[in-house]
């Protein structure tokens, strides 16, 4: 199929107050734009009350980078066509016609946003018999072989055929700063959480091994220019020094650490009470060994 359009979905943002919500879903087309400006895809962004539609003649290399992108929670490649029965009808068949045959089942998911003469119900209802009529496949709405969604808004109705999962949280640049050091590939993971919560994060290093994990780990989850600063001592009573003034000139508001309960030796970082003004953040804290590898070896870091 010649998929026009995708269909971006969010999470937590729409339990945000109105004005917040709007900023948040400024920061997250703004992101959107620059990830795909940076791989060079041209794009035309719309965005309407919880959804953002993304415009682009290069969808399945869109999709690769936007599942990628703090904030996101779905994405679907759809088709665009008008909110009238006989519109939808004739848009689902060419689709279903590519994907059915009469040894398959299939189920019709319809929602409906807006004033129309006819219930979510009705569409499904009208356009499986359609379907069944011009294909011979069978209904199945509990586990089909085939699932046909179709998504009406106002005087717009988009069709896909799949829901692809993003990474979810908070767009990136929406939570304030934080500095992170990264002494282990763990710190890495630690850093990448509290990016999705929406930190734009510096990066502190002091071995160049991780610095360049670090690196080639950004540009897999497009993180635009991340400041990677070398730092010019690995001794530990002087390093905090240091993260602070990266702090100060950053104005960040926090540390971010990759301690666990299960290290032997703890962060270079002192505890909360000894920054006195910085906080310090630890977002594997509660994790065993276990599942700290579990998630590393899935966002592929190198353990």
């Amino acid at each position: 199929m010649k998929y026009e359009l995708l269909i971006v979905r969010y999470g937590e943002i729409a339990l945000k107050s109105r004005a917040t919500r709007k900023h948040f879903e400024s920061c997250l087309v703004t992101n959107i734009k620059n990830a795909l400006k940076r791989k060079k895809i041209t794009c035309n962004i719309k965005k309407e009350w919880g959804r953002i539609y993304v415009y682009t003649d290069r969808v399945q290399e869109s999709i690769l980078i936007l599942k990628k992108i703090f904030g996101i929670v779905s994405v679907s490649p759809a088709i665009r066509t008008e909110s009238n029965m006989d519109s939808i009808s004739e848009l689902a068949l060419k689709i279903s016609e590519v994907f059915l045959t009469k040894e398959k089942s299939f189920a019709i998911k319809a929602t409906r946003t807006g004033e129309h003469a006819f219930t979510s119900q009705d569409v499904a209802v009208k356009i499986g018999n359609d379907v069944v009529e011009a294909t011979k496949a069978s209904v199945n709405l509990t586990k089909p072989d085939f699932e046909l969604f179709i998504e009406i808004r106002d005087e717009n109705a988009y069709i896909f055929t799949e829901k692809i999962r993003g990474t979810g949280g908070m767009p990136l640049g929406t939570q304030g700063k934080a500095i992170a050091f990264i002494d282990t590939p763990k710190s890495i993971l630690a850093a990448w959480l509290i990016m999705k919560r929406g930190c734009a994060t510096y990066f502190a290093v002091n071995n160049t091994d991780m610095k360049k994990m670090l690196e080639n780990f950004m540009l897999k989850w497009n993180i635009p220019h991340p400041h990677v600063i070398f730092l010019k001592t690995s001794q530990d009573d002087k390093i905090y020094g240091q993260l602070e003034d990266i702090a100060i000139q950053g104005k960040c508001d926090a540390f971010v650490t990759g301690e666990t309960v299960y290290d032997k030796k703890h962060s270079h970082l002192p505890t909360d009470k000894e920054t006195g003004y910085y906080p310090v953040l630890r977002p594997l804290i509660a994790f065993d060994e276990k599942e700290v590898n579990r998630r590393c070896k899935k966002l592929g870091i190198k353990t």
